[in-house]
């Protein structure tokens, strides 16, 4: 197994990105490369899940978008939270947070 990535669960993807988001406006392949990053490269988001992502996040409010260049000199959609989508990611956090705990219990108990 060369492949040391770990697949994401469902339900993560979401949360996973309006973090992402929460440190600034970005581009998606930025909002791809942060989390990468930030799980030191043992996440990786597929083009294919991201961009349906961050389209069903605007639609539920949670995020906006605007074009710009990004810092290759290309067009690019850059996305931000909005309110909705702050208030989304502290319960998101809030509620993974307790399933991990709760996990990691049943996983460390004799």
């Amino acid at each position: 197994m060369g492949d040391t990535s770990l697949e994401l669960l469902q339900g993560t993807l979401d949360v996973l990105m309006l973090k992402a988001l929460s440190w600034g406006p970005q581009h998606g392949y930025g909002v791809a490369e942060l989390i990468r990053m930030r799980s030191g490269e043992a996440l990786k988001v597929e083009e294919g899940a991201l961009y349906p992502a961050l389209h069903r996040l605007e639609r539920r409010g949670w995020l906006e978008s605007e074009w710009g260049v990004s810092e290759n000199n290309r067009r690019a959609k850059f996305y931000r939270l909005t309110g909705a989508g702050h208030a989304q990611l502290r319960a998101s956090t809030e509620h993974w947070l307790a399933y991990a705990d709760a996990v990691t219990r049943v996983l460390q108990s004799a």
